[in-house]
């Protein structure tokens, strides 16, 4: 699998990332909770301590960040067996998340800005707008944005994309120059590697995307059925000339060693656009 993207294609995207000046990072909900998908206040700390790595090179860095309803449950103690219960403790965790982010970027000096937005606000070009001015803005400050699903008031991405389409609509409407979207696994796998250890990891995707895409169909279950939109959201960027990584979250220094062009997780090729001056 990992030969039918060719080398000098990977190195290039590598040097891309590299390079990357605006990053969307995406960080899924069991990247910032525990076994009973409360927040871990370890796993935020240390994204956080990962995004100061970017921002010691110069980065700017727009996190796109899950986990309310998880910290909605750890601080009421009620499961979520509806959408709209979720959506109930959406409300009561986005608070305790900002609150968790402020105390951990002020370890750093760092300011953050909360933004909750909609698919259908990507889409209105009024509103779109003003989201893009608003980033732009908070980015001259140097301050964070931390943009979220509004859950409060959607579904569909509660059952389905949790972040994933949105943070790649975001990173192509803000000319950002790499997405990475870091998850509880290190990367996108031949077979399921929550059931089976010794599954392969793909290294690269470029024009193996509709092998991967099989491979991914066919591996995906309830439980591991998340993939399938970050690797939807990553083929997006990356038909848009942008490189994208889908990458394990607990791995040490994970943004700093995409910062150094490093190998890791599974890097989506360009497909489209690239310069390869």
């Amino acid at each position: 699998m990992n030969n039918t993207v060719e080398l000098n294609e990977v190195e290039t995207a590598r040097k891309l990332a590299a390079d990357a000046d605006r990053v969307v990072v995406k960080a899924g909900t069991n990247s910032l909770t525990d076994d009973q998908s409360k927040l871990d206040d370890e796993k935020l700390d240390k994204l956080v301590d990962d995004i100061h790595d970017l921002h010691e090179s110069d980065t700017d860095v727009l996190l796109v960040s899950s986990g309310a309803i998880g910290a909605g449950k750890g601080r009421i103690d009620f499961s979520s067996e509806t959408v709209e219960k979720s959506q109930a403790l959406s409300t009561v965790g986005q608070s305790h998340l900002m609150r968790r982010y402020t105390e951990s970027f002020e370890r750093y000096d760092r300011k953050i800005a909360q933004i909750l937005i909609t698919q259908s606000d990507l889409e209105n070009p009024d509103r779109f707008t003003n989201f893009t001015n608003t980033i732009e803005t908070l980015l001259e400050w140097g301050i964070v944005p931390i943009i979220n699903e509004n859950d409060a008031v959607t579904t569909e991405e509660i059952r389905i994309g949790d972040n994933d389409m949105l943070s790649s609509s975001i990173a192509l409407g803000t000319n950002v120059d790499l997405l990475v979207t870091l998850t509880d696994v290190g990367g996108v796998y031949a077979e399921n590697p929550k059931r089976n250890p010794d599954a392969e990891r793909i290294e690269a995707v470029g024009e193996n995307y509709d092998e991967v895409e099989q491979l991914i169909d066919e591996s995906a279950s309830s439980t591991f059925g998340g993939i399938q939109t970050k690797v939807s959201g990553a083929r997006s960027v990356s038909e848009h000339g942008v490189p994208a990584i889908i990458a394990e979250s607990t791995e040490e220094n994970i943004l700093e060693k995409i910062d150094a062009g490093k190998p890791v997780g599974t890097i989506f090729v360009p497909t489209n656009g690239v310069n390869d001056d």
